[in-house]
């Protein structure tokens, strides 16, 4: 579309943030197949222009720290209203998703509310909600200091985990074994929350270490009910932190049937206010059933939702665009396939000098192979950087095994030559 277009009486719907086009490209796409797309970003437009109605540009306040000028963003959504019949506003931002909510509380459309996607962005407010409703979580403290940090570890027993209160992907997260540490660990989640938006910033979640398998699932809120819509087996690695290094998700997985999970992710999204939109709740497979790790407002990352579209054949941002509008949305799925991707980590610090990954006839299953980086590009572990990543890889297969056998076989032909 072009920003001459008319848009359709079906009214225009705003994104707040397009994000990276690694990342999402295909969720913006899936939104404009629904509805006109109006983009406020904080850069102008490339690649996005091709899917949207128009866009406006709002500069970050801090561009290290990703944060947004609020009110700049809440003025520029009026003036779209100005101009058009605005009908719902989104973003899959984690940055932004309070920002979101403020605007559709203004302009008086579907949307969170500005206090669930607060609930959701402040883990520590996260935490207490769910806790006093009696909901599954780790037992938990906020600290202001590391000495606190090592007396509350030791009341729980280790090992515990260290987290600030309003990052995401796992950034500033680090699991600690013995008291000895707890305060390096401090200093790492302490100074990972002052790279983020200064609301969150300063003080560390202390937590039990929850044992057992992580999930995430990505469902739909309309008018405050939850329903299920992917289901994801995470994969961790670079411990003691928690690294994202794959996911997998089943069109069929049981869990997506089972009473006590869904029950409880039905309480905890509205005990936390949400309103309208598709959350990412991450949750722990433990012995004393399932537990809460967090609940993001947003849709999950990692091209999450991508896999979900393709094992099931639902497009998560067609889905996103309805939901912003108030349109109840139906889906109904057209595939039924096991989608996993593998992240692929440098073994060392290191400047990238080449990647190079197999042809997807080179394995069986394997849909997609993308070089993440180019040559010259720094590469820095946990804790002197975070997503690392150098090339991801996306297979398909008829059951779990054989779909993670062919991410395995994948990650096994590709390298990567760097320099010290």
């Amino acid at each position: 579309m072009t920003d001459d277009a008319n848009p359709t009486d079906d009214g225009v719907v705003i994104l707040v943030g397009s994000g990276q086009r690694a990342y999402r490209e295909y969720l913006l796409a899936g939104a404009a197949r629904r509805r006109p797309i109006w983009i406020l970003d904080a850069v102008d437009p490339t690649w996005q222009e091709q899917y949207v109605l128009g866009s406006t540009t709002v500069e970050l306040l801090d561009r290290e720290r990703l944060v947004p000028d609020t009110e700049g963003l809440i003025r520029a959504a009026e003036a779209v209203a100005a101009e058009h019949r605005v009908v719902g506003v989104f973003s899959y931002d984690e940055t932004l998703v309070v920002t979101t909510a403020l605007i559709a509380e203004r302009l008086g459309l579907p949307g969170l509310t500005s206090r669930g996607a607060d609930n959701c962005r402040n883990k520590h407010n996260t935490r207490q909600l769910l806790t006093a409703a009696g909901l599954p979580q780790p037992h938990f403290a906020y600290v202001t200091d590391a000495e606190a940090a090592l007396a509350t570890a030791d009341s729980f027993g280790y090992p515990v985990v260290l987290k600030p209160r309003g990052m995401g992907a796992s950034i500033g997260v680090i699991r600690v074994d013995d008291a000895a540490g707890v305060r390096p660990a401090f200093e790492v989640a302490d100074a990972a929350s002052r790279g983020g938006n200064s609301d969150y910033e300063g003080g560390v979640l202390v937590e039990e270490c929850v044992m057992g398998p992580e999930i995430s699932i990505d469902g739909v809120v309309f008018d405050g009910a939850w329903t299920p819509l992917f289901l994801a087996h995470k994969e961790v690695g670079l411990a003691p932190y928690f690294e994202e290094t794959g996911h997998v998700v089943s069109a069929t997985d049981p869990l997506l049937a089972d009473a006590e999970l869904l029950g409880i992710l039905r309480d905890a999204h509205r005990e936390l206010g949400i309103g309208y939109g598709i959350t990412h709740t991450e949750v722990k497979l433990t012995t004393r059933g399932p537990v809460i790790i967090e609940v993001n407002a947003r849709l999950g990352g990692d091209l999450i939702p991508y896999l979900g579209s393709l094992a099931t054949g639902v497009e998560p941002g067609e889905l996103a665009a309805e939901v912003a509008a108030g349109v109840r949305p139906e889906w109904t799925p057209t595939e039924s396939r096991t989608v996993g991707i593998r992240f692929l980590y440098p073994p060392e610090n290191g400047t990238v000098r080449s990647v190079d990954v197999p042809a997807t006839a080179d394995v069986p299953g394997l849909l997609e192979t993308n070089v993440m980086v180019a040559p010259g590009v720094s590469l820095l572990l946990p804790p002197d950087g975070y997503l690392s990543r150098y090339a991801n890889l996306i297979c398909a297969g008829d059951t779990v095994l054989s779909c993670e056998e062919s991410l395995a076989k994948a990650a096994a032909l590709t390298t990567i030559v760097l320099e010290r």
